[in-house]
């Protein structure tokens, strides 16, 4: 007889992943064992198996997580057609708002992408290049002079997102510049760049 699903299954998942992302963003993969991780939950290490099968499996989780959500940001601006760098303005300040309390998902996705098994790795790579390209095409529509080089295109983007994934280093949101003043300015430099 196969056993039942607790009804709290995802939830004990999703507290997993979270203090795996905390775990992996202050020790690092490699460091972070699942003992350390079984600490961190208050459970016993064969619960975290009973939930997951390897550490890599946890890690793949946390950054997929992370993925699926930026994609769901860009996914949902939309390019206004009278005043289309208004798309970009909002997409960095929706971005930049995502990364609120999301520091450690992101830290860990900017560091550990090479601890992910090839074909794990390969489905997080491909998701990243969804977002590019998707990014590509609101700032296209806010600078259509920029789709002529798309060489030089594709390093404004990553420029871009050099300026905003690195923000969880620095940022102090309390601070005189606000997220969405900060925001901003990244954009305006996008925009302003020849």
């Amino acid at each position: 007889m196969a056993r039942t699903q607790a009804a709290d299954y995802d939830a004990k998942r999703d507290a997993i992943t979270h203090h795996a992302a905390r775990l992996f963003a202050r020790k690092g993969f490699a460091a972070a064992s699942l003992s350390d991780l079984a600490e961190r939950c208050k459970v016993s290490k064969s619960l975290i198996y009973h939930y997951y099968a390897s550490k890599e499996v946890i890690l793949f989780d946390v950054m997929n997580e992370h993925i699926d959500e930026l994609l769901e940001v860009v996914g949902s601006v939309a390019i206004h057609e009278t005043k289309p760098e208004q798309s970009f303005h909002e997409l960095t300040r929706d971005l930049l708002q995502h990364y609120v309390g999301a520091a450690d998902k992101q830290k860990v996705l900017l560091y550990e992408l090479d601890s992910l098994p090839r074909e794990s790795k390969s489905e997080i790579v491909s998701k990243q290049r969804r977002i590019i390209r998707r990014v590509e095409e609101i700032l296209t529509a806010a600078r259509p002079s920029f789709g002529k080089n798309r060489a030089a295109l594709r390093a404004k983007t990553m420029l871009y997102f050099g300026m905003l994934n690195w923000t969880h280093t620095w940022f102090n949101p309390k601070g005189a510049v606000t997220r969405d003043g900060l925001a901003n300015m990244a954009s305006d430099l996008i925009l302003g760049a020849p």
